[in-house]
């Protein structure tokens, strides 16, 4: 079964048109992109985490290519900050590229439905908890979601796939259910896809 979400990312096209691009992930945990919209019958399959403004000219949806190399660029324009954020909290660099890729696809200015903002998807408590003042600013979001993973690696040491579902579900949350993934969808399909973003990093 495939799960769709809308990731929040606003593609500039022709005209100052914005459009909405859906990632999926299928059972092999592999991650696709795509600009067309599910069809109604898959909607229990996605949510919309963003909505892009309303077009102001009818414009076609920016290709795939397009895509790809919007997301390339920025991942190649955060690489020393997300290295060097690394670095600093001692934390495989792919790592943190695995859970910035599945929580923001390297969008600085991703806002979730729940409230989560910036590349590292940070929840207004936690920024509060890691001294982070503006969840906006790429350095900060950066520094602070990684200091938290580091602390939620040191407290599932040494299961990885725990400490990505507390990132996702909270620390809480894995505890309550004897340490171990909570029997969320979501979560479990959140794990996959970081950990296999991970593993096929070659940065």
């Amino acid at each position: 079964m495939l799960r769709w979400t809308t990731i929040l990312i606003t593609l500039s096209v022709s005209g100052g048109a914005l459009a909405d691009i859906y990632k999926y992930v299928d059972s092999a945990g592999r991650t696709y992109y795509t600009n067309i919209k599910p069809k109604p019958a898959n909607s229990s399959l996605y949510k919309r985490i963003m909505e892009t403004k309303p077009y102001r000219y009818m414009r076609p949806a920016p290709t795939m290519a397009g895509y790809r190399g919007y997301f390339g660029r920025n991942k190649h324009k955060f690489s020393d900050l997300i290295n060097q954020a690394a670095y600093r909290h001692q934390v495989d660099p792919k790592l943190v590229h695995a859970v910035i890729q599945t929580e923001s696809a390297y969008n600085a200015g991703a806002v979730s439905s729940a409230g989560a903002v910036g590349l590292m998807q940070l929840m207004p408590d936690t920024a509060r908890r890691y001294g982070v003042d503006d969840r906006r600013d790429p350095l900060q979001n950066v520094d602070g979601g990684t200091h938290y993973l580091r602390d939620l690696i040191e407290m599932f040491s040494p299961n990885l796939e725990l400490a990505v579902a507390a990132y996702n579900a909270g620390e809480g949350a894995v505890i309550k259910y004897n340490y171990s993934i909570p029997p969320y969808p979501e979560t479990q399909n959140y794990v996959k896809q970081v950990l296999a973003a991970y593993n096929r990093s070659s940065l």
